[in-house]
């Protein structure tokens, strides 16, 4: 649902704009830095970049499903880091708040999370509880007006700089399952609480991800999110049914700029006396590219529209991201193949550094396979 078109359009025009101005001319700056530089996040910030799916009530910009995936195609057309960089503020970091959290919690959290001032994220995997997320051992013991959390979680994005944890912790030791679980809010100088180095990753450079440790953590129990014990699953199950559909979203932005800069490498380069672009071979996978990219924004904007509706859309939110994150994977294997060796060299081009970017996206919000048996279970359930 879009609810002012002429003013989506200016947000729109903004974005596009920065995304070639700042973004795309610094990629390879935080590439060497492996951060996203201040002057940079402090620009994000002015032009509010890290409130767009938080409520304007609380200083955000409040988009609609339909509005948020649109913003978002535009900006993931740059180096993967920059969204990831707004990414938890608009996504995992503050849909628990949003979706599930007391006024109060909202009133405390939400405004600093909008404005940037804050970052925040989602510490839900563990170790042994990633695709099996109701197994997670992290524990939440109440001790008057505090509850001790005692824990680690890993892989966990926006952790080291992070102000704000959403932390998912089992208060019911005597259910292993998904209604043992709770979720707190918990503030960055909570003694007890600690960050790991960040992880020395395959890409996404600039885009910080490490462990968080638990070691008798006290944390106010006005801070178990909505103020009720063991309902962090079901608020966990709402922040991933959005962030889902906003990740397909996110997958589809760097497709676009890959098959770009691919037509524009074909277009340029002559063998055997022609533009590459002219081989048949050549443009069928132009053909394959487009098609899918065109494919996935349908699918991701006519869920987003279902969504803005109030309808369920558990089971199209998965088919999203499973479409569109393995869509992203075959056209940047595809830019590559366009590209030959230039693809391979990050010297000569953007394309290796996407290349590995995007291949995280297969794995996390629910590997390829999770969605795989999601998809399915709910389509027998529904033939029922």
């Amino acid at each position: 649902m879009i609810r002012d078109q002429a003013k989506l359009d200016r947000l729109l025009a903004d974005v596009r704009d920065w995304v070639r101005t700042v973004a795309i001319p610094n990629e390879e700056r935080v590439a060497a830095a492996a951060e996203v530089p201040d002057d940079i996040v402090s620009d994000m910030r002015a032009r509010g970049y890290f409130g767009w799916s938080i409520p304007e009530e609380y200083g955000g910009l409040g988009l609609t499903a339909e509005e948020l995936v649109t913003a978002a195609l535009e900006l993931s057309q740059c180096a993967v880091a920059f969204r990831a960089r707004v990414g938890t503020n608009t996504g995992i970091g503050s849909e628990a708040l949003v979706a599930d959290g007391t006024a109060d919690q909202k009133r405390r959290f939400l405004p600093g999370l909008a404005s940037g001032s804050l970052t925040g994220c989602l510490a839900l995997t563990e170790r042994d509880a990633g695709s099996d997320a109701a197994a997670l051992a992290t524990s939440a013991v109440r001790d008057g007006d505090t509850y001790v959390l005692n824990g680690s979680k890993a892989f966990i994005t926006n952790a080291p700089i992070a102000d704000l944890f959403t932390v998912l912790a089992r208060t019911d030791p005597d259910n292993r399952g998904a209604r043992g679980v709770s979720a707190f809010v918990v503030e960055r100088d909570t003694p007890g609480l600690t960050t790991g180095a960040p992880y020395r990753k395959m890409g996404q450079a600039g885009s910080p991800v490490s462990e968080v440790h638990f070691a008798d953590c006290r944390v106010p129990a006005a801070n178990l999110i909505g103020g009720a014990e063991n309902m962090g699953f079901r608020t966990t199950m709402k922040v991933l049914n959005k962030q889902r559909l906003h990740l397909a979203a996110l997958c589809i932005g760097p497709a676009i700029r890959m098959l770009d800069e691919a037509i524009g490498h074909v277009t340029s380069r002559r063998q055997f006396g022609r533009p590459v672009s002219d081989f048949q071979l050549v443009q069928a996978m132009i053909a394959d590219c487009q098609t899918e990219i065109h494919a996935a924004r349908a699918l991701v904007l006519e869920t987003a529209r279902k969504r803005d509706a109030g309808r369920d859309t558990s089971l199209e939110s998965s088919i999203c991201k499973y479409f569109a994150s393995e869509m992203c994977g075959r056209v940047a294997d595809r830019a590559v193949q366009m590209f030959g060796g230039s693809g391979y060299v990050a010297d000569y081009s953007a394309i290796e550094r996407f290349y590995r970017d995007v291949r995280l996206f297969r794995l996390y919000e629910g590997t390829s396979q999770i969605h795989q048996l999601t998809i399915a279970k709910l389509t027998l359930k529904g033939a029922q």
